[in-house]
């Protein structure tokens, strides 16, 4: 509460892991720290559990959530979204629908694709899945901000409902820089190939934005005819592109790869960059490791007619698959 001095980094992990008493006596004193204060706090415990998630901000962000600052609410949800709550999910559609302020609307919006994530993969029930579907398709058919309607559109990326292909479709041609960068976002959560060819149509767009999520989109969809057009990206002026890019092809891998990133990794100086490559190295390696579990899967099955590790196997791979997305 001293406005005097800066806040202690060094205090920011004891606030990890609450007990009784202590989440009692912070929520005492929560109200009298200044709003710029209490919005820095949570930016900066979301930064250390992005880094380290062992570190558990739980119940700070918990009464966060109440606050009184639409700024700290919408940081809140953007903590407690990553620790898959399933009790929040009615607290997460109220706000998503009343809460005043447009930003935490589109945060606690955001948050809900987690849930049609949790539901595809069958770790909560069939019933909560269509609540916060029911409530998403609500959100995007309303007459609220753009920005809520984008969130709901990308959270609905995960789901399997047969609407959401046309929503998607919809939002990709509609000529909107905003839902088209949306659409991509969705596409990439979608795990369906039927997007392939136009998430392609789009990786050299005139705005950098959609260059950016195109990449992002490529590398979700693991899509092999994107590699020579990621590795034109690695030399565009935009950041955001090049980030995009670099993670991308981790996930897309093939030969050629580890050798660019490496190269590319010499030739800069900036370090957002280096650690992208570095982290990207990493899950390159892990990508070519579950590949050639695979391969030996393959063999040990007889079939050794295909070798999945060249290029033009890879590439062959999307003629393969048939127009509905499924293998």
């Amino acid at each position: 509460m001293d406005t005097r001095s800066p806040f202690s980094p060094r205090y920011l992990n004891r606030l990890s892991d609450l007990d009784g008493g202590d989440i009692a006596e912070f929520a005492g004193a929560w109200p009298r720290v200044t709003v710029q204060r209490r919005q820095a706090l949570l930016e900066d415990l979301e930064e250390i559990h992005l880094a380290d998630d062992l570190q558990n901000f739980e119940a700070v962000a918990r009464i966060a959530l109440n606050d009184e600052d639409p700024g700290v609410r919408t940081r809140a949800i953007s903590i407690l979204r990553e620790y898959e709550l399933v009790d929040l999910l009615p607290r997460f559609i109220d706000m998503s629908e009343h809460d005043p302020d447009v930003s935490v609307r589109a945060g606690a919006t955001a948050a809900l694709g987690v849930y049609i994530y949790l539901g595809e993969i069958e770790v909560i029930s069939h019933s909560k899945l269509m609540r916060a579907e029911e409530c998403l398709l609500k959100r995007i058919s309303s007459k609220d901000e753009k920005l809520v309607l984008c969130r709901a559109l990308e959270a609905l990326g995960f789901s399997s409902r047969q609407e959401v292909f046309g929503l998607i479709d919809q939002a990709y041609t509609s000529g909107d820089v905003e839902w088209l960068i949306s659409a991509l976002f969705a596409m990439g959560r979608s795990a369906n190939s039927h997007w392939n060819p136009m998430v392609l149509e789009v990786l050299n767009h005139t705005q950098p934005g959609v260059r950016a999520e195109a990449a992002s989109a490529a590398g979700e969809l693991e899509i092999k005819k994107a590699k020579p057009i990621l590795l034109e990206l690695l030399e565009d002026p935009d950041i955001d592109v090049r980030l995009a890019a670099i993670w991308a092809l981790s996930q897309v891998g093939g030969s050629g790869v580890r050798e660019a990133l490496e190269n590319y990794l010499e030739s800069i100086d900036d370090s957002e960059e280096a650690d992208q490559i570095d982290n990207a190295l990493e899950n390159l390696e892990f990508t070519e490791e579950l590949r050639d579990i695979n391969l030996l899967e393959i063999s040990e099955d007889g079939d050794d007619s295909y070798d999945p590790s060249e290029d033009e196997y890879e590439e062959d791979i999307d003629d393969l698959i048939s127009e509905d997305g499924k293998d």
